[in-house]
């Protein structure tokens, strides 16, 4: 059985940075792909970055394109998400998941992203 374990996140000012992780245990050999997603107040969860394990192929959303960067430590067995120049509108709960390809079926138990002044 897989488990996620999100962190990282905080308060930030707009303009600032944060980095989140996300620890794996566990194992399926269906699980291909990590992602980073995210679900803000009254809206619905949307997907901001995947990346796949065998060929470390990345996607992004394009609200979050140049601005946040998914990358994995092998070694480590975590996933990040570098997040640079933050806006109030990146504020959400975010949630690491692992599935085939870049479709979440374990999930993390989220962590909150707060950018304001």
């Amino acid at each position: 059985q897989v488990r996620l374990v999100e962190s990282g996140g905080g308060l930030v000012q707009p303009g600032g940075s944060l980095r989140l992780s996300c620890v794996v245990s566990g194992f399926d050999l269906d699980y291909t792909g990590i992602g980073w997603f995210r679900q803000a107040p009254g809206k619905e969860r949307e997907g901001v970055s995947c990346i796949i394990i065998t060929d470390g192929f990345t996607h992004y959303a394009d609200s979050v394109k140049g601005r946040f960067t998914i990358s994995r430590d092998s070694a480590k067995n975590t996933v990040y998400l570098q997040m640079e120049n933050l806006k109030s509108e990146d504020t959400a709960i975010y949630y690491c998941a692992m599935g085939p390809e870049c479709v979440p079926r374990s999930w993390g138990q989220g962590t909150q992203v707060t950018v304001s002044s």
